[in-house]
Protein backbone atom coordinates (compact mmCIF):
# COMPACT_ATOMS: atom_id res chain seq x y z
CA UNK A 1 0.00 0.00 0.00
CA UNK A 2 2.94 2.34 0.60
CA UNK A 3 3.95 2.09 -3.07
CA UNK A 4 0.41 2.83 -4.18
CA UNK A 5 0.25 5.90 -1.92
CA UNK A 6 3.56 7.16 -3.36
CA UNK A 7 2.18 6.61 -6.84
CA UNK A 8 -1.02 8.45 -5.97
CA UNK A 9 0.96 11.38 -4.54
CA UNK A 10 3.12 11.54 -7.67
CA UNK A 11 0.08 11.69 -9.93
CA UNK A 12 -1.48 14.41 -7.79
CA UNK A 13 1.72 16.43 -8.10
CA UNK A 14 1.48 16.14 -11.90
CA UNK A 15 -2.23 16.99 -12.06
CA UNK A 16 -3.00 18.96 -8.87
CA UNK A 17 -6.34 20.37 -10.01
CA UNK A 18 -7.67 17.24 -11.71
CA UNK A 19 -9.32 14.53 -9.62
CA UNK A 20 -8.74 10.92 -10.69
CA UNK A 21 -9.35 7.38 -9.60
CA UNK A 22 -6.69 4.70 -9.57
CA UNK A 23 -7.45 1.02 -10.15
CA UNK A 24 -5.28 -2.04 -10.87
CA UNK A 25 -4.86 -2.60 -14.60
CA UNK A 26 -2.62 -5.67 -14.66
CA UNK A 27 0.45 -7.33 -13.22
CA UNK A 28 3.07 -9.43 -14.94
CA UNK A 29 5.54 -12.12 -13.96
CA UNK A 30 8.04 -9.56 -12.66
CA UNK A 31 7.78 -6.99 -9.86
CA UNK A 32 6.07 -4.49 -12.18
CA UNK A 33 2.43 -3.54 -11.63
CA UNK A 34 0.14 -1.37 -13.71
CA UNK A 35 -2.67 0.94 -12.64
CA UNK A 36 -5.23 2.75 -14.76
CA UNK A 37 -5.70 6.40 -13.79
CA UNK A 38 -9.14 7.65 -14.83
CA UNK A 39 -9.59 11.40 -15.17
CA UNK A 40 -12.73 13.26 -16.22
CA UNK A 41 -11.64 13.42 -19.85
CA UNK A 42 -9.18 10.56 -20.37
CA UNK A 43 -7.41 7.53 -18.95
CA UNK A 44 -3.71 6.85 -18.56
CA UNK A 45 -1.71 3.90 -17.28
CA UNK A 46 0.89 4.11 -14.52
CA UNK A 47 3.72 1.59 -14.35
CA UNK A 48 4.94 0.86 -10.84
CA UNK A 49 8.45 -0.61 -11.11
CA UNK A 50 10.16 -0.67 -7.70
CA UNK A 51 13.70 0.59 -8.43
CA UNK A 52 15.34 -1.98 -6.17
CA UNK A 53 13.94 -4.70 -8.46
CA UNK A 54 13.28 -3.06 -11.84
CA UNK A 55 14.91 -0.47 -14.10
CA UNK A 56 12.57 1.72 -16.15
CA UNK A 57 15.28 2.97 -18.49
CA UNK A 58 15.26 0.01 -20.91
CA UNK A 59 11.47 0.39 -21.26
CA UNK A 60 11.87 4.07 -22.15
CA UNK A 61 14.71 3.43 -24.59
CA UNK A 62 13.02 0.56 -26.41
CA UNK A 63 9.68 2.39 -26.53
CA UNK A 64 11.47 5.14 -28.45
CA UNK A 65 13.23 2.59 -30.67
CA UNK A 66 10.01 0.72 -31.55
CA UNK A 67 8.00 3.91 -32.02
CA UNK A 68 10.64 5.08 -34.52
CA UNK A 69 10.13 1.75 -36.33
CA UNK A 70 6.47 2.72 -36.83
CA UNK A 71 4.70 0.40 -34.41
CA UNK A 72 2.18 1.28 -31.71
CA UNK A 73 3.72 1.42 -28.25
CA UNK A 74 2.53 3.48 -25.25
CA UNK A 75 3.45 7.15 -25.24
CA UNK A 76 5.62 8.01 -22.24
CA UNK A 77 3.87 11.05 -20.72
CA UNK A 78 5.91 11.46 -17.54
CA UNK A 79 8.60 9.62 -15.60
CA UNK A 80 10.10 9.45 -12.12
CA UNK A 81 13.02 7.05 -12.32
CA UNK A 82 14.03 7.60 -8.71
CA UNK A 83 10.71 6.25 -7.47
CA UNK A 84 10.22 3.84 -10.37
CA UNK A 85 7.07 5.35 -11.89
CA UNK A 86 6.14 5.86 -15.54
CA UNK A 87 2.96 7.51 -16.78
CA UNK A 88 1.94 5.97 -20.09
CA UNK A 89 -0.66 6.39 -22.79
CA UNK A 90 -3.50 3.91 -22.43
CA UNK A 91 -3.70 1.23 -25.13
CA UNK A 92 -7.03 -0.01 -23.81
CA UNK A 93 -7.91 -3.15 -21.89
CA UNK A 94 -8.55 -5.70 -24.65
CA UNK A 95 -5.65 -8.08 -25.06
CA UNK A 96 -5.17 -10.39 -28.01
CA UNK A 97 -5.81 -13.25 -25.62
CA UNK A 98 -9.29 -11.88 -24.91
CA UNK A 99 -10.05 -11.09 -28.56
CA UNK A 100 -8.63 -14.10 -30.39
CA UNK A 101 -11.09 -16.66 -31.72
CA UNK A 102 -11.62 -18.62 -34.91
CA UNK A 103 -13.25 -15.59 -36.56
CA UNK A 104 -10.68 -12.97 -35.56
CA UNK A 105 -7.40 -14.87 -35.53
CA UNK A 106 -6.39 -14.39 -39.16
CA UNK A 107 -6.77 -10.58 -39.12
CA UNK A 108 -5.24 -10.13 -35.66
CA UNK A 109 -2.23 -12.29 -36.45
CA UNK A 110 -1.73 -10.54 -39.80
CA UNK A 111 -1.58 -7.22 -37.94
CA UNK A 112 0.86 -8.67 -35.41
CA UNK A 113 3.12 -10.02 -38.16
CA UNK A 114 3.08 -6.71 -40.04
CA UNK A 115 4.15 -4.89 -36.88
CA UNK A 116 6.84 -7.49 -36.23
CA UNK A 117 8.26 -7.00 -39.73
CA UNK A 118 8.51 -3.24 -39.07
CA UNK A 119 10.45 -3.89 -35.88
CA UNK A 120 12.74 -6.35 -37.65
CA UNK A 121 13.33 -3.95 -40.56
CA UNK A 122 14.55 -1.31 -38.10
CA UNK A 123 17.18 -3.68 -36.68
CA UNK A 124 20.78 -2.55 -36.30
CA UNK A 125 23.71 -4.26 -34.63
CA UNK A 126 25.08 -3.03 -31.32
CA UNK A 127 21.90 -1.19 -30.30
CA UNK A 128 20.23 -3.84 -28.14
CA UNK A 129 21.98 -6.46 -25.98
CA UNK A 130 22.91 -9.61 -27.93
CA UNK A 131 20.88 -12.78 -27.49
CA UNK A 132 24.15 -14.66 -27.18
CA UNK A 133 25.18 -18.16 -26.16
CA UNK A 134 25.44 -17.21 -22.50
CA UNK A 135 21.88 -15.89 -22.33
CA UNK A 136 20.37 -18.69 -24.44
CA UNK A 137 21.98 -21.34 -22.23
CA UNK A 138 21.13 -19.55 -18.99
CA UNK A 139 17.48 -19.53 -20.02
CA UNK A 140 17.42 -23.23 -20.93
CA UNK A 141 19.10 -24.21 -17.68
CA UNK A 142 16.01 -22.95 -15.85
CA UNK A 143 14.42 -26.19 -17.08
CA UNK A 144 16.61 -28.64 -15.12
CA UNK A 145 16.84 -26.28 -12.14
CA UNK A 146 13.19 -25.43 -11.69
CA UNK A 147 11.08 -27.82 -13.75
CA UNK A 148 13.00 -31.08 -13.28
CA UNK A 149 14.58 -30.60 -9.85
CA UNK A 150 11.97 -28.46 -8.12
CA UNK A 151 8.69 -29.20 -9.91
CA UNK A 152 9.17 -32.90 -10.68
CA UNK A 153 11.49 -33.39 -7.69
CA UNK A 154 13.79 -35.50 -9.84
CA UNK A 155 17.57 -35.63 -9.63
CA UNK A 156 19.16 -36.17 -13.03
CA UNK A 157 21.78 -38.90 -13.39
CA UNK A 158 25.17 -38.02 -14.85
CA UNK A 159 24.08 -39.58 -18.13
CA UNK A 160 20.83 -37.60 -18.21
CA UNK A 161 22.68 -34.38 -17.41
CA UNK A 162 25.19 -35.04 -20.21
CA UNK A 163 22.32 -35.74 -22.64
CA UNK A 164 20.63 -32.48 -21.73
CA UNK A 165 23.83 -30.46 -22.13
CA UNK A 166 24.52 -32.03 -25.53
CA UNK A 167 21.04 -31.12 -26.75
CA UNK A 168 21.41 -27.60 -25.34
CA UNK A 169 24.57 -27.12 -27.40
CA UNK A 170 22.82 -28.33 -30.57
CA UNK A 171 19.94 -25.93 -29.95
CA UNK A 172 22.23 -22.95 -29.33
CA UNK A 173 24.23 -23.77 -32.45
CA UNK A 174 21.05 -23.54 -34.52
CA UNK A 175 19.81 -20.40 -32.76
CA UNK A 176 23.04 -18.47 -33.24
CA UNK A 177 23.29 -19.46 -36.91
CA UNK A 178 19.96 -17.76 -37.66
CA UNK A 179 19.79 -14.20 -39.06
CA UNK A 180 19.78 -11.65 -36.23
CA UNK A 181 17.20 -8.87 -35.73
CA UNK A 182 15.51 -6.97 -32.91
CA UNK A 183 13.66 -9.46 -30.69
CA UNK A 184 10.80 -8.34 -28.43
CA UNK A 185 11.23 -11.58 -26.46
CA UNK A 186 7.63 -11.91 -25.23
CA UNK A 187 5.59 -11.17 -28.35
CA UNK A 188 2.45 -13.05 -27.35
CA UNK A 189 -1.28 -12.67 -26.75
CA UNK A 190 -1.00 -11.12 -23.28
CA UNK A 191 1.36 -8.38 -24.46
CA UNK A 192 -0.49 -7.39 -27.64
CA UNK A 193 -3.49 -5.09 -27.31
CA UNK A 194 -6.35 -4.65 -29.77
CA UNK A 195 -6.03 -0.97 -30.68
CA UNK A 196 -5.93 1.45 -33.59
CA UNK A 197 -3.41 1.20 -35.12
CA UNK A 198 -3.28 -2.48 -34.30
CA UNK A 199 -1.65 -4.03 -32.34
CA UNK A 200 -0.60 -2.06 -29.30
CA UNK A 201 2.65 -3.58 -28.05
CA UNK A 202 3.60 -3.89 -24.37
CA UNK A 203 6.27 -5.48 -22.15
CA UNK A 204 9.19 -4.93 -24.52
CA UNK A 205 11.78 -3.82 -21.95
CA UNK A 206 13.79 -7.06 -22.25
CA UNK A 207 14.26 -6.75 -26.03
CA UNK A 208 17.52 -8.04 -27.49
CA UNK A 209 19.27 -8.56 -30.82
CA UNK A 210 18.83 -12.21 -31.74
CA UNK A 211 17.33 -14.97 -33.91
CA UNK A 212 14.72 -13.85 -36.44
CA UNK A 213 12.28 -16.67 -35.62
CA UNK A 214 12.12 -16.02 -31.87
CA UNK A 215 9.17 -13.62 -31.77
CA UNK A 216 7.25 -15.82 -34.19
CA UNK A 217 7.58 -18.66 -31.69
CA UNK A 218 6.25 -16.40 -28.93
CA UNK A 219 3.33 -15.45 -31.18
CA UNK A 220 2.32 -18.79 -32.68
CA UNK A 221 3.49 -21.24 -30.00
CA UNK A 222 1.85 -19.07 -27.37
CA UNK A 223 1.84 -20.49 -23.84
CA UNK A 224 -1.67 -19.13 -23.25
CA UNK A 225 -3.57 -20.15 -26.39
CA UNK A 226 -3.05 -22.91 -28.95
CA UNK A 227 -4.09 -23.39 -32.58
CA UNK A 228 -4.24 -26.16 -35.15
CA UNK A 229 -0.84 -26.62 -36.74
CA UNK A 230 -2.36 -26.26 -40.21
CA UNK A 231 -3.51 -22.73 -39.31
CA UNK A 232 -0.14 -21.81 -37.81
CA UNK A 233 1.62 -23.09 -40.92
CA UNK A 234 -0.57 -20.85 -43.08
CA UNK A 235 0.18 -17.79 -40.92
CA UNK A 236 3.89 -18.58 -40.92
CA UNK A 237 3.99 -18.87 -44.71
CA UNK A 238 2.27 -15.49 -45.02
CA UNK A 239 4.82 -13.94 -42.64
CA UNK A 240 7.71 -15.56 -44.55
CA UNK A 241 6.43 -14.29 -47.90
CA UNK A 242 5.94 -10.75 -46.57
CA UNK A 243 9.29 -10.78 -44.79
CA UNK A 244 11.05 -11.72 -48.02
CA UNK A 245 9.25 -8.93 -49.85
CA UNK A 246 10.35 -6.54 -47.10
CA UNK A 247 13.98 -7.54 -47.62
CA UNK A 248 14.41 -9.31 -44.29
CA UNK A 249 17.09 -12.04 -44.12
CA UNK A 250 14.74 -15.01 -43.77
CA UNK A 251 15.89 -18.26 -45.35
CA UNK A 252 14.90 -18.45 -49.01
CA UNK A 253 13.71 -22.03 -48.49
CA UNK A 254 10.58 -22.20 -46.32
CA UNK A 255 11.45 -25.70 -45.10
CA UNK A 256 14.77 -24.46 -43.68
CA UNK A 257 13.02 -21.42 -42.18
CA UNK A 258 10.42 -23.67 -40.54
CA UNK A 259 13.13 -25.90 -39.08
CA UNK A 260 14.77 -22.84 -37.52
CA UNK A 261 11.41 -21.80 -36.11
CA UNK A 262 10.91 -25.24 -34.56
CA UNK A 263 14.38 -25.33 -33.01
CA UNK A 264 13.97 -21.83 -31.66
CA UNK A 265 10.71 -23.01 -30.15
CA UNK A 266 12.48 -25.79 -28.27
CA UNK A 267 14.78 -23.22 -26.66
CA UNK A 268 11.83 -21.05 -25.63
CA UNK A 269 9.69 -23.93 -24.36
CA UNK A 270 12.48 -25.19 -22.11
CA UNK A 271 12.90 -21.67 -20.73
CA UNK A 272 9.16 -21.11 -20.25
CA UNK A 273 8.64 -24.39 -18.42
CA UNK A 274 11.47 -23.43 -16.08
CA UNK A 275 10.03 -19.94 -15.56
CA UNK A 276 6.50 -21.19 -14.93
CA UNK A 277 7.81 -23.71 -12.38
CA UNK A 278 9.79 -20.92 -10.69
CA UNK A 279 6.78 -18.60 -10.63
CA UNK A 280 4.79 -21.30 -8.87
CA UNK A 281 7.33 -22.69 -6.43
CA UNK A 282 9.25 -19.51 -5.59
CA UNK A 283 6.64 -16.80 -6.08
CA UNK A 284 3.41 -18.64 -5.28
CA UNK A 285 1.80 -17.82 -8.66
CA UNK A 286 -0.07 -21.07 -9.21
CA UNK A 287 -2.01 -19.82 -12.24
CA UNK A 288 0.94 -20.67 -14.47
CA UNK A 289 0.59 -24.38 -13.71
CA UNK A 290 -2.41 -24.62 -16.05
CA UNK A 291 -0.28 -23.37 -18.96
CA UNK A 292 2.46 -26.00 -18.60
CA UNK A 293 0.72 -28.83 -20.52
CA UNK A 294 0.37 -26.69 -23.66
CA UNK A 295 4.04 -25.68 -23.55
CA UNK A 296 5.10 -29.28 -22.97
CA UNK A 297 3.01 -30.42 -25.93
CA UNK A 298 4.79 -27.88 -28.16
CA UNK A 299 8.14 -29.16 -26.90
CA UNK A 300 7.32 -32.80 -27.45
CA UNK A 301 5.93 -32.32 -30.95
CA UNK A 302 9.06 -30.49 -32.06
CA UNK A 303 11.33 -33.14 -30.55
CA UNK A 304 9.39 -35.88 -32.35
CA UNK A 305 10.21 -34.34 -35.74
CA UNK A 306 14.00 -33.99 -35.60
CA UNK A 307 16.44 -36.81 -35.05
CA UNK A 308 18.93 -34.55 -33.23
CA UNK A 309 16.22 -33.74 -30.66
CA UNK A 310 15.18 -37.37 -30.04
CA UNK A 311 17.52 -37.67 -27.01
CA UNK A 312 15.59 -34.85 -25.37
CA UNK A 313 12.30 -36.59 -26.16
CA UNK A 314 13.57 -39.82 -24.57
CA UNK A 315 14.60 -37.85 -21.49
CA UNK A 316 11.15 -36.28 -21.27
CA UNK A 317 9.63 -39.77 -21.48
CA UNK A 318 11.85 -40.93 -18.63
CA UNK A 319 10.79 -37.98 -16.49
CA UNK A 320 7.08 -37.94 -17.39
CA UNK A 321 5.42 -40.68 -19.45
CA UNK A 322 3.74 -39.23 -22.53
CA UNK A 323 0.35 -40.57 -21.48
CA UNK A 324 0.37 -38.00 -18.69
CA UNK A 325 0.64 -35.12 -21.13
CA UNK A 326 -2.45 -33.30 -22.33
CA UNK A 327 -3.02 -32.24 -25.89
CA UNK A 328 -2.54 -28.51 -25.98
CA UNK A 329 -4.93 -27.06 -28.52
CA UNK A 330 -7.55 -24.56 -27.50
CA UNK A 331 -9.02 -24.11 -31.00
Amino acid sequence: MKRQQLLNDWLQSLYPAQPFTLAPASADASFRRYFRATFADRTMVVMDAPPQHEDCRPFIRIAQLFAAAGVHVPEIIAQDLEQGFLLLGDLGNTTYLQALNTDSNRVLYADACNALIKIQQASRENVLPPYDETLLLREMRLFPEWYIARHLQHTLSEKQTATLETVFQRIVQNNLAQPQVYVHRDYHSRNLMVTLPNPGILDFQDAVYGPITYDLVSLFKDAYIGWREADVLDWLIRYWENARKAGLPVHEDFGAFYRDYEWMGVQRHLKVLGIFARLYHRDGKEGYLQNMPLVMSYLRRACERYIDLKPLLRLLDELEPQTDQQEGYTF
